[in-house]
């Protein structure tokens, strides 16, 4: 097994690439929409959800003599070569960051062990199972799957079109049956079939069931809609979904259901990538991972508009002009705070970035903002306070009501085992809350 362990927004030179030829060359200089035809998993779905990821966006980029990464964590493979994909922000060996991001924002089971773990197929495989109740009820909160599909029938009612081959050699000599195709518009399609064969196929691992528990109701209502199903027929279901690719707008939340069962269930064929180059993966958008975190650390404090989904649109103009969706609006309207969330490093914060903050906090009248960003560097918060005045009239000077703190979120580094750092983490956390609501 060979294996290269990369962070994520890093430089590093194509020479290091060598033993994991293979994985680069499926995935260098290529964008998220090609790699997710080609089976790697990205989460959130690049384009529906996350504002910070496209999909132009790449996974490693030629750059001169280097390849950059972009700015997604977690795993990729090719037969036995693998790259991990790391937080920047963790120092040590043992990535306990993204770890902790996944348990809290997912709410992932701690027992996904990244400090013990030595297979990361195994750890791979446990994420995909872990996402799969989240993503089939997002799917069903559309209702079922319906489509249209065609059944082979052979009896004396025909509404269909009678299949002439099919009927001499079923009813020869003839006893009153005629068979016939008909087109149906049926909930047992193949997509509800595939996730009913990922059910049962989930419910004989560890854990299986108490998974589907969360997700009863959804269970139930597969299982009810798939009289035809027969566990002889997986294969075939498979390999039906990979032509038969869910494109229909309203149904995208199914989409990304079908790509999830179709990863999960080749796991049982392909061990990924024993055997197979296909390339394989699954990825997560750091900066949404970030975002949703510190929501869960403020939120209760802080309006949270979210632009993908179209939750709380902004105006900057009378006229419905000007779409905007600030990170965080301070829910306090007497000393509105504006908060953007960022997961760089202080000293990458700047330019574009502030005139960002600025707009916003100059349409909600709000006097001070935050830049919210992971810090492992044990850095003191940074406040910048605005000018007034010109240059050209030398009368430039500081004004004191209005100002801008860049503030982090320290992460804990050389800790001992995950114990200690979840326990400097809430340390951490109780901190960051007092400096932005004291």
């Amino acid at each position: 097994m060979k294996q290269l362990l990369i962070k994520d927004n890093q430089y590093r030179p194509k020479s290091d690439f060598c033993e994991v030829r293979d994985i680069v060359n499926h995935i260098a200089d290529k964008t998220l929409a090609e790699l997710e035809k080609e089976g790697i998993f990205v989460f959130p779905s690049s384009v529906r959800v996350s504002e910070d990821l496209s999909n132009d966006q790449m996974i490693l980029q030629s750059y001169n003599d280097k390849y950059v990464s972009g700015n997604v964590m977690g795993f990729l493979g090719v037969g036995t070569q693998r790259i991990v994909i790391e937080s920047r922000f963790s120092r040590d060996e043992k990535d306990y960051f993204f770890q902790y991001l996944l348990e809290k924002v997912l709410k992932f089971p701690n027992f996904i062990n990244f400090e013990t773990s030595v297979n990361q197929d195994d750890r791979l495989f446990s994420l995909l199972l872990f996402l799969f109740p989240m993503y089939l009820r997002d799917a069903m909160r559309k209702g079922l799957f319906k489509t249209y599909i065609c059944r082979q029938y052979n009896d004396g009612n025909v509404r269909g079109t009678i299949d002439v081959a099919r009927h001499i050699k079923k009813n020869s000599p003839f006893i009153g049956n005629i068979a016939y195709s008909n087109r149906e518009y049926s909930y047992d399609n193949y997509l509800m079939e595939l996730v009913r064969h990922t059910i049962e196929y989930i419910k004989g691992k560890n854990c299986g069931r108490k998974l589907l528990s969360t997700i009863k109701d959804e269970v139930n209502q597969v299982i009810k809609a798939t009289p035809e199903y027969r566990a002889g027929n997986r294969k075939r279901i498979i390999d039906d979904n990979i032509k038969n690719v869910v494109r229909h707008a309203y149904y995208h939340e199914y989409r990304s259901l079908q790509q999830l069962c179709i990863l999960i269930l080749r796991n049982e064929q392909h061990q990924y990538g024993n055997g197979t180059q296909n390339v394989y993966g699954l990825l997560f958008d750091g900066a949404w991972l970030w975002e949703e975190y510190v929501n869960m650390l403020i939120g209760d404090e802080f309006y949270h508009p979210k632009n993908k989904t179209g939750d709380g649109a902004q105006r900057l103009f009378a006229g419905n002009f000007g779409l905007i969706y600030p990170d965080f609006i301070g829910k306090d309207n007497n000393e509105r705070i504006i908060a953007d969330a960022k997961y760089k490093p202080l000293n990458n914060i700047s330019g574009k970035d502030y005139l960002q903050v600025l707009a916003y906090m100059f349409r909600f009248d709000a006097k001070k903002g935050y830049y919210l960003y992971p810090e492992a560097d044990s850095l003191n918060d940074v406040s910048l306070v605005l000018n007034k005045g010109m240059t050209y009239e030398n009368n430039v000077s500081k004004r004191e009501d209005i100002s801008v703190v860049k503030c982090g979120l320290h992460i804990p580094n050389d800790m001992r085992n995950y114990t200690d750092f979840i326990e400097h983490m809430e340390k951490n956390e109780r901190i960051f809350r007092q400096k932005l609501l004291c």
